[in-house]
C-alpha cells in the first residue's frame, strides 16, 4: 500500500512539473534548432525580398483642401435645400462628396484618364493576354470538348459601350486609390492619391480639389437656376390667385352696394344695443305697472279697498289730500266742541270736509284709471320695443354675414398679396445676384510629385519578414518540441518519467539493418561508447553500496530500443571487474545468442528450466570478455509458465552463488508481461529508453507495471543519444566524457597507434 502511494506521489510530482513554465527548456530548444530557424528565416526573407523588389513602386501625392465652415449667404437658397454649414454633418457630407463617383468620373473625363496606359482597360487586358493565354485556351478547349457545360455567349460591344466600360474602369481605379483624410479639429482635409507615376499622382490630387470646387459652383448655379424657374412659376400662379381674390372682393362690394360696411355694422350694433336697453327698461316698468294693475283689478270698484292699496296711499296727490282731510277732520272735531251742528262755522267746516273727501274719491278714481292706462301703455311699449329689437337683430346678422364674407375675401387678397410681394422680391434679388457665386473651399497646399516611393517600403518589409520568419521558425521549433514526446535529456527523464538517469549510450554509426558489432566495446576507436558503458556500470554500483545488486534485469518499453546491446555491453564492463553471467530471458524473440554468433541449436534457459540439459551444456564462455552466456535456447510455446515456474527461481538462486553479477535481458514491457514476472526475482531493474523515439506516455505505462507490483526501478538508461546535439544543449553533462576521458582516451589511442 505504501509503495503504491509512493508511486502515485511520484506521478503527481511528474504531472506538476509538466505544467511548470520552464524558460530554460525553451531556450535550449531554440538553441538546438537555431541554425534551422536561421535558415528558414533567411530563406523566407530572400523570397519576400525577391517578391518585394519585383513590385512596381507606387507614389502618393497629397494636396490640402480647406472647406469653409461659413459661406456668404447672398441668396438664402440654402434654406430651401436644407443646407447648414455650421453643423458637423455638413463637413461629413463634403467628405463623402469628395469620395463620390461623380467627382471621380469628372476627374477621369477632365484628365482623359481612360486613355492613359495605366488606366486604359484595353491596354491592361492586352498586356495580360499573354499571361492568361494558356488558361484561356485550356478553358476554351474544355468548353468545346464538354458541350454540356454552360456556355457563355460572347457579347459584341459598341464603341459607346466600350468607352463607357473604359471610363467606368478608370473611375473604379481612381476611387480605389483616392484617400480623403480630414485633419482633426480643423477645416482642412488631405487629398492623397496613389499611382505608379509621381507626376500623375500629384496631378490627380490637385485636379480632385479643382473638380470638387467646380462641382460645388455648378451645383450652386443649378440651385439658383432652379430657384429662379420655381419662383417664376410660383409668381405666375400667385398673380392669378391675387387677381381672382381682388375680383371676388370687388364683385362683393358691387353686389351688396356697400361702401363702408364697417361703419354700417357699427351703427347697427349701436342701434341694437340702444333698443335692447330700452326694452329692458320698458320691461321693468311693465312689471311694476302690471303688479299695481293686478292689485287694482283684485280690489274691484270699492273705493275704500282702493284707498287702502299701498300704491294709492303712497301716491303724492293722495298723501296731500289725506293730509288736508286729516286737518279738516281735526278742525271739525275742535269746532264741534264749541258750535252746534247748524252753526254756520260748523256747517262750513263739514262742507269743507265733505269737499275734501269727495276730492279724495275723485282722485282715487282718477289714480286707478291712470294705473290701468299706464299698464296698457307699458304693455304696448314693450311689445313695440320687442318687434324693433328683432328687426334690429335680423339686420345686424345680415350685416355681420356681409362683414364675414368681406373679411374672408379681404384676407385672401392680403395673403396672396404678401406671398406675391415676397416671391417677387426674392426673384429680383436672384436676378440681380444670380451671377455671383462663392466657393465653399480653396486649395491650401497643392500636391507636388513625390521623390520617394511610398509603397512598398522594401527595407521595412524585408526586416519584418526576417523578424516574422525568425519568430515563425521559433514557433515551429517549439511546436516540434511539444509534439515530440520522446526523451532526450536528463531533465526529460526526471520531469516526464519521474526517474533517475543511470547513464547514456551514445549513438554509434553502423548499418541500419545490422546490429552494433559485438566487440564494439573493446575497440579503442570508440572510446566514448566504452566510457559511457563504464559510467553506467559505476552509477549502478554507487546506487547499491549497502547491498550490491547481483541479479540485474534489463528491459525496455518496445522492441528496437537497444536493451540487448545495453545488456551485453554492461556485462562486458562489469566482467572486467567481476565474474558475470548474462542470461537471455526473452523466450519469444531472443537476440543474445545471435549477438554472440551462437548456433540455433545451442541449448539455453528454456532447456535448463525444462530440465532437458545441464548447466554446463547451456553455459557458453566468451573468451575475449570472460563473460558467461546463457542464451534463450529452444523457443517454448509457454514462455510465461517457464519464467513463473519454481525451477527458474531455484536456477537463479544457484547461479547467484556462482557469479558476482547476473544480467538478465528481458522482453519489452509493452509487448508482454514476461519482464514483470522476472523482475520479482531480480535485485535491480534497468529501463532502457531510446532517445527521441519512444513516447514518454508509453514509457510511463511500462514503468507503472513495476510500480504496481511494488518493485523499484533503479533508473533509466538513455540509448542511441546523438552527442552532437548533446554538446549544444549540455543536457547529459556528467554521464559521459567525465574527467576528460575523451581527450585522455584519444591521446592514449594515438600513442598506442604510433607504438
Amino acid at each position: 500500500m505504501s509503495q503504491q502511494l509512493g508511486s502515485n506521489n511520484e506521478q503527481d510530482v511528474k504531472l506538476f512539473d509538466e505544467d511548470v513554465f520552464d524558460l530554460a527548456q525553451y531556450w535550449q530548444t531554440v538553441v538546438r534548432y537555431i541554425w534551422r530557424i536561421l535558415g528558414l528565416a533567411v530563406f523566407l526573407t530572400i523570397l519576400v525580398g525577391l517578391f518585394v523588389f519585383s513590385i512596381t513602386p507606387r507614389y502618393i501625392a497629397t494636396a490640402s483642401l480647406m472647406i469653409e465652415a461659413e459661406q456668404a449667404n447672398v441668396l438664402s437658397i440654402e434654406e430651401v435645400y436644407g443646407l447648414d454649414s455650421s453643423r458637423k454633418e455638413y463637413f461629413e457630407t463634403q467628405y463623402q462628396v469628395l469620395r463620390s463617383r461623380q467627382i471621380a468620373q469628372k476627374l477621369v473625363e477632365e484628365l482623359s484618364l481612360h486613355e492613359h496606359p495605366l488606366y486604359n482597360l484595353d491596354i491592361i487586358l492586352e498586356n495580360q493576354s499573354g499571361i492568361s493565354q494558356v488558361p484561356a485556351n485550356l478553358i476554351a478547349w474544355l468548353k468545346e470538348s464538354l458541350p454540356f457545360l454552360p456556355q457563355k455567349e460572347e457579347v459584341t460591344l459598341t464603341e459607346e459601350q466600350q468607352l463607357e466600360r473604359r471610363i467606368s474602369f478608370a473611375v473604379n481605379v481612381v476611387m480605389k486609390n483616392l484617400t480623403v483624410a480630414p485633419i482633426s479639429k480643423t477645416q482642412v482635409v488631405n487629398l492623397s492619391f496613389e499611382s505608379e507615376s509621381p507626376q500623375l499622382a500629384a496631378s490627380i490630387a490637385n485636379t480632385v480639389a479643382d473638380v470638387y470646387i467646380e462641382n460645388y459652383l455648378e451645383s450652386k448655379m443649378d440651385m439658383t437656376t432652379k430657384a429662379k424657374t420655381w419662383l417664376n412659376e410660383s409668381l405666375q400662379g400667385l398673380r392669378e390667385k391675387l387677381d381672382n381674390a381682388e375680383s371676388n372682393l370687388a364683385a362683393f362690394y358691387e353686389q351688396e352696394q356697400v361702401v363702408d360696411i364697417d361703419g354700417v355694422v357699427g351703427l347697427a350694433s349701436e342701434r341694437l344695443q340702444n333698443l335692447s336697453n330700452q326694452l329692458i327698461n320698458a320691461q321693468v316698468v311693465l312689471q311694476r305697472s302690471e303688479a299695481i294693475y293686478q292689485q287694482v283689478v283684485n280690489a274691484g270698484a270699492s273705493l275704500e279697498q282702493l284707498s287702502t292699496l299701498p300704491e294709492v296711499l303712497n301716491h303724492p296727490s293722495i298723501q296731500n289730500i289725506k293730509r288736508d282731510e286729516t286737518s279738516a277732520r281735526s278742525r271739525v272735531s275742535e269746532l264741534r266742541e264749541t258750535y252746534g251742528p247748524k252753526h254756520p262755522t260748523m256747517i262750513a267746516a263739514n262742507a269743507e270736509l265733505a269737499s275734501i273727501e269727495e276730492s279724495l274719491m275723485t282722485q282715487i278714481r282718477a289714480l286707478t284709471s291712470g294705473i290701468t292706462s299706464e299698464f296698457e301703455s307699458a304693455s304696448s311699449k314693450v311689445a313695440s320695443l320687442e318687434r324693433n329689437v328683432e328687426l334690429a337683430k335680423a339686420e345686424f346678422r345680415k350685416l355681420n354675414n356681409l362683414e364675414n364674407r368681406r373679411r374672408v375675401l379681404q384676407r385672401e387678397v392680403d395673403i396672396n398679396q404678401q406671398l406675391y410681394d415676397s416671391f417677387f422680391t426674392r426673384l429680383k434679388e436672384t436676378d440681380e445676384l444670380g451671377g455671383f457665386e462663392s466657393a465653399n473651399a480653396r486649395l491650401l497646399d497643392a500636391a507636388v510629385p513625390p521623390t520617394q516611393a511610398a509603397k512598398p517600403r522594401k527595407k521595412l518589409i524585408v526586416a519584418l519578414a526576417f523578424v516574422g520568419s525568425f519568430g515563425f521558425g521559433i514557433a515551429l521549433a517549439l511546436l516540434f518540441e511539444i509534439l515530440n514526446s520522446g526523451i532526450r535529456s536528463v531533465e526529460d527523464v526526471e520531469r516526464k518519467l519521474g526517474q533517475r538517469m543511470l547513464g547514456i549510450i551514445p549513438w554509434q554509426q553502423h548499418k541500419k539493418k545490422e546490429n552494433l558489432a559485438l566487440r564494439h566495446f573493446f575497440d579503442n576507436k570508440h572510446h566514448t561508447f566504452s566510457e559511457s558503458v563504464r559510467t553506467l556500470r559505476t552509477s549502478l554500483q554507487l546506487l547499491n553500496l549497502d547491498k550490491p545488486s547481483k541479479t540485474i534485469l534489463v528491459t525496455s518499453s518496445v522492441p528496437r530500443e537497444g536493451k540487448s546491446t545495453v545488456s551485453v555491453n554492461l556485462a562486458f564492463a562489469m566482467g572486467q571487474l567481476s565474474k558475470v553471467l548474462i542470461i537471455d530471458t526473452d523466450l519469444r524473440r531472443p537476440s543474445v545468442g545471435k549477438l554472440f554468433d551462437l548456433p540455433g541449436f545451442q541449448p539455453g534457459l528454456a532447456n535448463l528450466i525444462a530440465g532437458t540439459h545441464t548447466l554446463d551444456e547451456c553455459v557458453v564462455k566468451d573468451e575475449q570478455s570472460g563473460v558467461d552466456v546463457i542464451c534463450a535456447g529452444s523457443v517454448p510455446p509457454n514462455p510465461q509458465e517457464l519464467l513463473a515456474s519454481p525451477n527458474f527461481k531455484s536456477l537463479l538462486a544457484d547461479l547467484s552463488e556462482k557469479y558476482d553479477h547476473i544480467i538478465l535481458d528481458s522482453a519489452p514491457t509493452q509487448a508482454v508481461s514476461d519482464s514483470v514476472l522476472v523482475s520479482k526475482l531480480c535485485d535491480s531493474v534497468i529501463y532502457v529508453v531510446r532517445a527521441d523515439s519512444t513516447s514518454h506516455k508509453v514509457i510511463n505505462q511500462g514503468l507503472s507495471r513495476f510500480l504496481q507490483i511494488g518493485h523499484r526501478v533503479d533508473g533509466v538508461v538513455l540509448n542511441q543519444v546523438d552527442l552532437n546535439k548533446a554538446k549544444k544543449t549540455g543536457g547529459y553533462s556528467g554521464f559521459y566524457d567525465q574527467y576528460g576521458y575523451n581527450a585522455y582516451s584519444e591521446s592514449t589511442y594515438q600513442s598506442n597507434k604510433q607504438a
